[in-house]
């Protein structure tokens, strides 16, 4: 899955609001009638089905966060960080920003007929508390307190000024049923195989070939859903899904597509895609590696690597190619300090000859076998990637090609799904091919790849800074930014931010990480467009694609 998902001015204003208009929709609705069709989602993750849907695991939260548990408020990182109610109709920000109020909707239902209330919100935020592994954007590194209040609202507590950290509160962390998660003995391995949530869906049946998810006939939007059955088919590779979705067997594709006019739009009129840049595909590079700290090396590395050849080569340039600084452009263009990034090489343009004085510089040599040497040591590493993703495979194969040229050798390991991510996320590789989140603002992605609050002990899952970069004085830049509003402030933070990846080059960004999102009009209205980006539209995009889920309904 790709999902492994601008708040400036605007969305600070937003959120510094006394409070948020309520939906527009009310509650207590049902969709007993009215829904039918079956959607098809075809997107290969490389592997079966697991069956698990814990909303706190990285490994499922994809399955589950929109359609089947939902969040407090949606945050649309499309939509320069717009923001809409969901199980919280309203909130406000007071004691200088350090305290954040939610009036949670009532009416809303657990798909089992008990009430969601109140303390199931302060339960679940103190859940994360009590099991660090659950909690994937570190909040608690700036809670201090979650408590109910009276009968339907939630006061958290901040240590200090944190409104930017509205969109990992609000939007990135599911509510879950205080009566079935208080009985679970260890909820970090629960795999939460049948999810009871307030969602659009529920998950009706889950095989390792297919996730059948049903229309949740009592849900708290009066008329929503309108389709009545969503499968979701595993594949383990991109030319089995990508066949499936041009001979009209799926309706809703989120995956790379060589060719894409010839071999998906010219099939049918109704076929379209969009794929907007919302972050950075990268090499991860573990920094616990005695050979890998050497930060001339990484720099060696990240002149070394045609980032455009990568783009062409392996994403026929849907993607186009990333900067060392991090920032996606042209999406977060004016948030990318051009004249720092042109001492480094010009944001470390593709240079092979600089990439070797660094190396000879640092002592190492070439051997017979062409592999820079110091001290008996060889650049000789392995990367970890996701078999399943072709075009991946074919960007690092450019990767390898051009470390090569250097005298670095990398041998690619193109893992199932589960073996990749497992390698990942506990730190066990030397290099890793793979891609953050990202969020509202380009601090987002910095802050998943440098705050040492989300890295983890080798051997423990870590909820991103995958490569287990710390830094005292990069920590203190990221806890910074939440503490102000002023755009002025925060541009400055993200420049400090930019400097630390081209001084350090902790992580290696190498093409714009896009949301594959391909659809079919002639089955289908409601889809997210370009001229109507209501979510982010990849079927892997959570909690988006259940905003996507609730807005579709059978074309006429």
């Amino acid at each position: 899955m790709r999902r492994f998902k601008i708040i400036g001015a605007f969305l600070a204003a937003g959120l510094l609001a006394a409070a948020c208009g309520t939906s527009s929709t009310s509650s207590g609705g049902s969709t007993s009638s009215g829904t039918k069709g079956v959607l098809t989602i075809s997107n290969e993750g490389g592997s079966l089905w697991t069956c698990g849907f814990n909303p706190y695991n990285l490994s499922f939260i994809q399955y589950s966060l929109g359609p089947v548990y939902e969040p407090l408020a949606f945050v649309n990182t499309l939509q320069s960080g717009k923001v809409s109610p969901w199980l919280a109709t309203s909130w406000a920000w007071s004691n200088g920003n350090k305290q954040l109020t939610f009036t949670i909707r009532n009416g809303v239902k657990w798909t089992d007929g008990k009430p969601m209330t109140a303390a199931d919100v302060a339960y679940s935020f103190n859940l994360l508390k009590q099991n660090k592994a659950l909690d994937l954007n570190a909040i608690w590194s700036v809670l201090s307190s979650v408590t109910q209040k009276g009968t339907n609202q939630v006061v958290m507590t901040f240590k200090a000024p944190a409104v930017t950290y509205f969109y990992y509160i609000a939007d990135q962390v599911a509510i879950v049923p205080q009566h079935i998660w208080s009985t679970i003995s260890d909820p970090v391995k629960y795999p939460d195989s049948h999810p009871v949530g307030t969602g659009a869906y529920t998950m009706s049946n889950c095989t390792p070939q297919n996730i059948t998810y049903k229309a949740n006939p009592h849900y708290w939007q009066p008329g929503k859903p309108k389709v009545a059955t969503v499968n979701y088919p595993a594949f383990t590779s991109n030319d089995t899904a990508n066949t499936y979705l041009a001979n009209g067997q799926a309706q809703w594709g989120s995956q790379f597509i060589p060719s894409i006019q010839k071999f998906y739009l010219d099939k049918s009129p109704n076929y379209h895609y969009w794929f907007p840049p919302v972050a950075n595909v990268s090499l991860f590079i573990n920094l616990t590696n005695p050979i890998l700290k050497n930060v001339a090396v990484r720099q060696a590395m990240a002149y070394a690597i045609n980032r455009q050849k990568a783009s062409t080569i392996g994403e026929y340039g849907y993607e186009p190619p990333s900067n060392q600084s991090g920032i996606v452009t042209p999406t977060f263009s004016s948030w990318l300090d051009s004249s720092q990034a042109a001492t480094f090489g010009n944001n470390y343009a593709y240079n092979p000859a600089k990439a070797i004085s660094i190396l000879t510089a640092a002592g190492y040599k070439k051997g017979s076998d062409g592999i820079m040497a110091k001290g008996g040591q060889k650049l000789s590493f392995t990367i970890a990637n996701n078999g399943g993703y072709s075009d991946w495979v074919a960007a690092v194969n450019v990767i390898q090609q051009d470390l090569k040229a250097v005298g670095i050798q990398v041998t690619p390991k193109n893992l199932a799904s589960p073996a990749w991510q497992a390698a990942v996320y506990n730190g066990k590789y030397q290099l890793a091919y793979n891609s953050e989140t990202g969020g509202p603002t380009p601090y987002y992605e910095l802050r998943q790849w440098l705050y040492s609050g989300n890295s983890a002990p080798i051997g423990q899952p870590a909820g991103s800074n995958w490569e287990r970069y710390s830094n005292q004085a990069t920590d203190a830049l990221i806890n910074a930014y939440p503490t102000t509003t002023d755009p002025a402030t925060q541009h400055s933070i993200v420049t400090k931010l930019q400097k630390v990846m081209l001084q350090e080059v902790p992580v290696i960004p190498i093409t714009e990480s896009v949301d594959w999102f391909q659809y079919d009009t002639g089955t289908f209205s409601g889809w997210v467009t370009q001229s109507n980006p209501y979510a982010q539209p990849a079927a892997y995009n959570y909690p988006d694609w259940g905003q996507q889920m609730m807005n579709l309904q059978p074309a006429k």
